[in-house]
């Protein structure tokens, strides 16, 4: 299985997360969202699989279940 890596742009437009950068920052330093990865210097993303298993936990949250 290949992984892909999302940027900021890529969370927005394909995956539908609207926070901000510090805010996602702010959230990965409680443990409440995927850590990035730094894929060059100055340039960091997200595993896509960790965000789909992030907002599948969400979705369970919501509905009460266990992801």
């Amino acid at each position: 299985m290949s992984q892909r890596f999302l940027v900021y742009p890529d969370l927005r437009s394909q995956k539908g997360i609207v926070h901000s950068k510090t805010q996602l920052w702010r959230l990965e330093k409680k443990g409440q969202f995927p850590k990035r990865v730094q894929i060059t210097p100055g340039r960091h993303g997200w595993l896509e699989e960790e965000i789909d298993q992030f907002i599948a936990a969400r979705v369970a949250a919501r509905d009460g279940k266990a992801a």
